[in-house]
């Protein structure tokens, strides 16, 4: 039982910021003797520190503690195409390095291994991993990753917790986008859906109710094979003219292949909001879609046409992933 109540604890002092044994026990309903005997062992630990007494209300001034912040860092990890974007963090959610590597998509695992060892031994105190990949991932395997065979089939997770022995999440990428998205704006109990074209083929995230949906076989939000247009599929759909994104999307056929793609979202889902990566779409793109759509379905169902910075969703979706991994398995 120790473990799931030094998470509890953990997290309120993170929460919280600071906090006395007799706060801790009223918000999380531990009893306070238990809270004390933790308390002692993670401040012997170095885990949390104590900051002061509170002011006496006529009793024994009561001693207030705080988590600190340097006591586990997380590593977030997201690769895509064209670069390797990583972060760590501490469990504040202070960064403290930024930066951007060569692809290890275009390159193969030990490529992303060195990456991890080498930042390992920048940051000893590096306590959990979350890697972001666009594919389909089932419980750290990813089964689904067009173009890049050498992570095809892979268990990432195993080999890395195997490898370095700290625990790692291994997320699609849109998933991680549209947690991110709703944390970053804490939105609660939402249904809602993120589109990206990207660099690897469009994908979805799609959250019902709070909850990110993954399907029974963990392959919810590859919408590249949603059919359209009787034998095209909707990438297929989308490729009808070369160029680049914004000229894919902006022509009439591909506006109209995303109109219908929204109407689908209304009729089966119904979310509050499709949400845009902001460097794809702009307003006026948005408006165009929006009108092509309530052709589709009565407009009053149709959800709001967000627009957002990817980059940013994403990291932060990962960011909040390798917290929560700190947070439960942190030691």
């Amino acid at each position: 039982m120790s473990e799931p109540l030094i998470s509890r604890i953990r997290a309120g002092l993170i929460m919280m910021g600071s906090a006395t044994k007799a706060e801790l026990s009223q918000r999380l309903g531990i009893s306070f003797p238990t809270i004390s005997k933790f308390i002692a062992q993670m401040e012997k630990d170095g885990e949390i520190t104590y900051t002061g007494d509170d002011d006496s209300s006529g009793g024994r001034r009561a001693k207030r503690y705080t988590y600190d912040p340097e006591y586990m860092l997380g590593l977030a990890i997201f690769m895509e195409k064209g670069d390797t974007t990583y972060s760590i963090f501490t469990c504040m959610g202070e960064v403290k390095e930024h930066g951007t590597k060569q692809s290890v998509l275009q390159q193969d695992v030990q490529l992303l291994s060195d990456l991890i060892e080498t930042l390992i031994e920048k940051y000893p105190r590096l306590r959990s991993i979350a890697i972001g990949v666009p594919g389909a991932v089932n419980n750290g395997r990813i089964i689904h990753i067009p173009s890049y065979q050498s992570f095809h089939d892979y268990d990432l997770k195993g080999e890395l917790e195997s490898r370095f022995q700290i625990p790692v999440v291994i997320e699609n990428d849109m998933n991680a986008s549209v947690f991110g998205y709703a944390s970053n704006f804490e939105i609660e109990n939402e249904s809602l859906v993120y589109l990206y074209f990207g660099q690897n083929g469009a994908g979805a995230g799609i959250m019902i109710n709070g909850d990110v949906v993954r399907g029974s076989t963990f392959f919810s939000g590859e919408i590249s094979f949603v059919p359209q247009y009787d034998e095209l599929s909707f990438m297929q759909a989308l490729r009808l003219e070369e160029g680049d994104i914004w000229n894919v999307l902006a022509g009439d056929k591909q506006t109209d292949a995303v109109a219908r793609l929204i109407a689908t979202f209304a009729a089966i889902l119904n979310p509050r909001a499709v949400v845009f990566c902001d460097d794809e779409v702009d307003e006026a793109l948005l408006a165009r879609i929006a009108a092509r759509s309530s052709t589709y379905i009565p407009k009053e169902h149709l959800p709001m046409l967000m627009l957002s910075n990817w980059r940013q969703d994403y990291l932060a979706g990962l960011q909040h992933l390798a917290l929560n991994l700190m947070i439960t398995d942190g030691c």
